[in-house]
């Protein structure tokens, strides 16, 4: 979960002013009751696709379909993102390109396919470049977030709201851009079938996953604010290597962006190979043209991966246009539209089982009272992510709905 969210969103933040850390906040407790659901589902269907599954095993091969491709759409704006984010922390080195927008499109597309590259041909590079990342990513965060203590202004937090919306709106808003650092509560439950003892790991791994970064979210954004005005994150690229500047002195800030760029950079890894997993499952299942299931001689699922990456560059070449800030808060709240219907699908299958005392599952208060509140907030956070969003969203699961009916008539 600790990739890109937590470096750039920040600055698409920061238009709200304080009040914003709310969002965290709401945002961590539905993560969390999103974690525990599906770990809970997870002991009982230890099986490969996360809330596919569990879709599948309670409502049927067509809903499934729905809640897998709207997954993989979320890949899409949510690897575009991460590239923005690396490609807004690299400018730092180019001070005259800064803030560019043919910059930054130029190196996010860069660094896609760089990483498309490098799963297409090697399995084993990507791991041993994912193994370097992962040691090295929390150390900017850490510095940053001890080192805003010293330095902590409550008058940046004055007032709250510094937006012209409402602060329900505000915090709505921000609410579901902060849920985009949590999308990764379902990592755990994807690959069930190769994790020892799932009906017991995944649960407790999830749970403590989201707490751990919760805590670690919330001290580094409270001590960021603190140390800059929110009105200079908003207009910052690289809101962490600005803080650091201010606390150690001019260009110190590089070794900030160092990291930041290696954290971005393990993140996109991740999911560039997710992409192509993802779709070369579902063309297993049958759910997608075949030539998807292809897996190359170097055992990678190269052409789902290309592919996507595909779609992905015309992304971000059509909306090359927008500024950072708001090229970057665009594609996370498509990630938000689109992804949600993999945790929205969760909370149904959940309470249908409790409700119907399937699997084991009994229809207590503590069952129903988490299916609804895993319900309420994924239609909420949908709903907020906003009209442009949810438009590209429904376009992208209308095309999904078009070639599944193609499949199944091709199969006939």
């Amino acid at each position: 979960m600790i990739g890109s969210g937590i470096f750039t969103l920040p600055a698409a933040l920061a238009q709200f002013g304080g009040i914003s850390l709310l969002g965290w906040i709401i945002a961590a407790v539905g993560a969390t009751s999103l974690a525990a659901m599906m770990g809970k589902l997870s002991k009982v269907i230890p099986e490969q696709g996360g809330s596919y599954a569990y879709t599948k095993r309670a409502f049927g091969k067509f809903p499934a379909f729905i809640v897998a491709w709207g997954f993989w759409l979320s890949l899409w704006s949510t690897n575009s993102a991460i590239a923005l984010s690396f490609a807004g922390y690299f400018s730092v080195f180019f001070p005259g390109l800064q803030g560019q927008p043919w910059f930054t499109t130029s190196i996010a597309l860069l660094v896609i396919w760089g990483l498309s590259i490098l799963n297409s041909l090697s399995i084993r590079g990507s791991g041993n470049l994912q193994v370097v990342t992962t040691l090295l990513k929390i150390i900017p965060i850490l510095i940053i977030a001890i080192g805003g203590v010293f330095v902590f202004d409550i008058n940046h937090f004055i007032p709250l709201n510094i937006s012209e919306v409402s602060s329900i709106q505000a915090i709505t808003t921000a609410s579901v851009l902060c849920f985009f650092a949590f999308m990764g509560i379902e990592a755990a439950t994807i690959p069930a079938e190769n994790i020892k003892n799932p009906e017991k790991n995944i649960s407790k791994g999830t749970l403590i996953g989201v707490g751990l970064v919760v805590f670690l979210y919330l001290f580094s954004s409270i001590s960021l604010f603190g140390i800059l005005p929110p009105s200079e994150v908003a207009q910052s690229t690289a809101p962490f290597t600005d803080a650091a500047n201010q606390l150690f002195g001019t260009n110190t800030g590089f070794f900030i962006a160092i990291g930041a760029c290696i954290s971005t950079l393990g993140a996109l890894n991740v999911w560039i190979l997710v992409q192509g997993q993802i779709s070369n499952s579902m063309a297993r299942d049958g759910l997608l043209p075949k030539s998807l299931a292809f897996i190359n001689k170097y055992g990678s699922p190269s052409t789902g991966i290309i592919l996507s990456s595909t779609v992905i560059s015309v992304l971000l070449l059509f909306n090359s246009s927008k500024g950072f800030g708001d090229l970057y808060s665009f594609m996370v709240l498509l990630t938000s539209a689109t992804s949600l219907l993999f945790y929205i699908a969760a909370a149904f299958s959940f309470l249908k089982f409790s409700i119907k005392s399937e699997l084991g599952f009994k229809p207590s208060f503590s069952n129903i009272s988490l299916s609804f509140i895993g319900l309420g907030f994924g239609i909420w956070i949908l709903l907020g992510s906003g009209k442009e969003a949810l438009i590209w969203g429904g376009i992208g699961v209308l095309l999904g709905i078009l070639i599944y009916l193609f499949n199944r008539k091709n199969d006939r």
